[in-house]
């Protein structure tokens, strides 16, 4: 598993892990941006670097605005780089469940929208003539119960139903009864599956740092990384179609970006509540296994697990490819961050016997909306700040929706899909009450951890290790051992509401399990809500006032 000590790590991806990606594409390939040192006036500002911002920039400056990016760290240094790297309008949740929130008609523009943003990465990538592996293949829906259980036939019931549904909706499905892909040699047999023609895969981050090689070259656009937003305030005045607003985004070096509308392209915004509590934080996890060149079918696969595994090749070496296999999600700070991987291994070599060494092992975050589809378009309460949050692992056919649909919008073109995916929609949200305040009670049962400790004494660490201690006397503590056996200390009360954050002994990060939060071993920021970093404490271990260190 490929891992690093290195406290710069974090300003490259957000976990200690590497993802399969950098296999051939290695970061030292990524397009390099300056820090910005001045204020700046622009069109429109987009905070973030993943798939959803290059996206928007691209159909912006395209269209000829002005464009200036931030990104807090380096780009591409948040979950588009820790994908799986599928590209399907086969939708995670089901037609058929999507079509309960949002109507026949809701999930027709959801197989749209999607089937376009499929296609659209395949029409990018050959425009700017990016190799990102992009290619069309079949999916594949199984069943999660081999043909010998008595669940098998009723579990197919439901794969098939769904697949119907999307059929209606125009999506090109097949079943095909005791159907199994080339490779699946092992003693469990799942046979049986529902085809959907016409997916499609890809490279993420060749592709999203393609884009950004022809991005570097357009004189109406710009980015700034190492160059964290701490506020976007809208000022001035606007009252029916009157007068206008502009958005004064806010960095923390004290310089400020004036725009007209600006971007939230973050994974979620940073913010308090609002959106933030319509939507369950998730952690997943994938492995890339050795599989010998051309003894698996290429092809996308997906069990019918509620966490459900899903399957896909990419490039390794001339002898071999890799099996890239993920699943095991569980609430952010609520579960064991080590099983999942040695679960993945064990599910695929039962599968694919002829698979080889596991070269990489991480993990990911999932933004899942109570009503299953993204939210794009612009913020709650907002007449020209978007964001772009809730991806429901789909995150990233819903970038590239994004792009078009925000880009649409600054520029007043209407869209039909917008309604689908507003911030501001609220029947699909009325519709999904229960597993709202289901979610909101077991997330404010995660405050039981201001009374708790994970540990007795700071000295007990191993190193590499880190753990939160919560004296009855003062606040808790979130202390980490580093490798030669120094302590590092931070506040575990995070930015965001004040939850008390977890160790991810995967990553070697701080998790909040309140609202999905995470910060580095070092304390900084790597995923919102939370717009800070964690705040160091002092040699006695009460915390202190003042911003987290800076490891830039």
């Amino acid at each position: 598993m490929a891992t690093t000590s290195d406290p710069q790590h974090f300003m490259r991806t957000s976990g200690e892990t590497d993802a399969v990606w950098i296999h051939t594409e290695p970061y030292s390939n990524r397009v390099k941006f300056p820090k910005l040192t001045q204020d700046l006036e622009t069109d429109v500002c987009i905070v973030g670097s993943g798939i959803s911002g290059v996206s928007i920039a691209f159909e912006l400056v395209t269209r000829g605005l002005n464009v200036v990016m931030i990104e807090a760290r380096e780009i591409l240094s948040g979950e588009t780089g820790r994908t799986s790297g599928h590209l399907a309008n086969d939708l995670d949740d089901g037609y058929t469940e999507i079509a309960k929130k949002h109507g026949d008609k809701g999930a027709k523009l959801a197989a749209e929208s999607h089937t376009w943003a499929l296609n659209r990465v395949g029409e990018i990538s050959k425009q700017l003539g990016i190799e990102c592996e992009y290619r069309h293949l079949p999916g594949y829906d199984i069943s999660q119960y081999p043909i010998s259980a008595k669940e098998h036939v009723d579990d197919m019931k439901q794969v098939i139903e769904d697949g119907q549904k999307a059929k209606e909706l125009g999506i090109q499905t097949t079943y095909k009864e005791g159907f199994a892909i080339k490779g699946w040699n092992g003693s469990v047999d799942q046979r049986d599956a529902v085809i959907f023609h016409n997916q499609a895969t890809f490279h993420p981050t060749k592709y999203v740092n393609g884009i950004f090689k022809w991005l570097k070259d357009q004189q109406n656009f710009s980015c700034y990384t190492n160059t964290r937003m701490i506020e976007a305030e809208e000022k001035g005045t606007e009252i029916f179609g009157m007068g206008h607003k502009d958005v004064f985004v806010r960095t923390e070096a004290g310089h400020t970006i004036k725009c007209r509308d600006a971007v939230e392209a973050t994974c979620v915004p940073l913010q308090k509540l609002s959106i933030i509590a319509e939507e369950e934080y998730y952690r997943t996890y994938c492995i890339a296994i050795r599989v010998p060149k051309g003894s698996v079918e290429d092809c996308l696969l997906y069990d019918s697990t509620e966490i459900y595994k899903h399957v896909r090749l990419t490039a390794c070496d001339e002898n071999d490819d890799y099996l890239v296999v993920g699943g095991g999600d569980h609430k952010v700070g609520q579960g064991d961050t080590i099983k999942p991987l040695k679960e993945l291994e064990s599910w695929t070599r039962d599968r694919f016997p002829q698979a080889g060494n596991v070269d990489y092992k991480w993990s990911g975050q999932v933004f899942e909306p109570v009503d299953f589809m993204a939210f794009i378009g612009k913020n709650q309460g907002k007449k020209h700040t978007y964001i772009v949050t809730g991806d429901s692992g789909n995150g990233l056919t819903h970038g590239v929706i994004a792009g078009k649909l925000i880009a649409d919008e600054i520029t007043e073109t209407p869209n039909p899909w917008s309604s689908l995916y507003d911030p501001k929609r609220l029947t699909s949200i009325v519709k999904s009450l229960p597993s709202l305040v289901s979610h909101d009670l077991q997330i404010n049962a995660q405050y039981k951890r201001l009374t708790q400790t994970d540990i007795t004494d700071i000295e007990d660490l191993v190193p590499g290790d880190g753990g939160v201690l919560n004296p009855t006397t003062s606040k808790p503590i979130a202390a980490y051992k580093d490798e030669n056996g120094k302590v590092h200390k931070f506040s575990a009360l995070c930015p965001h509401m004040k939850g008390v954050v977890c160790w991810n002994s995967l990553e070697k990060s701080w998790d909040c399990p309140v609202h999905g939060s995470r910060f580095s071993k070092d304390g900084v920021q790597v995923i919102g809500p939370a717009s800070e970093n964690l705040a160091p404490a002092d040699e006695d271990g009460k915390a202190m006032q003042a911003q987290a260190v800076n490891v830039q």
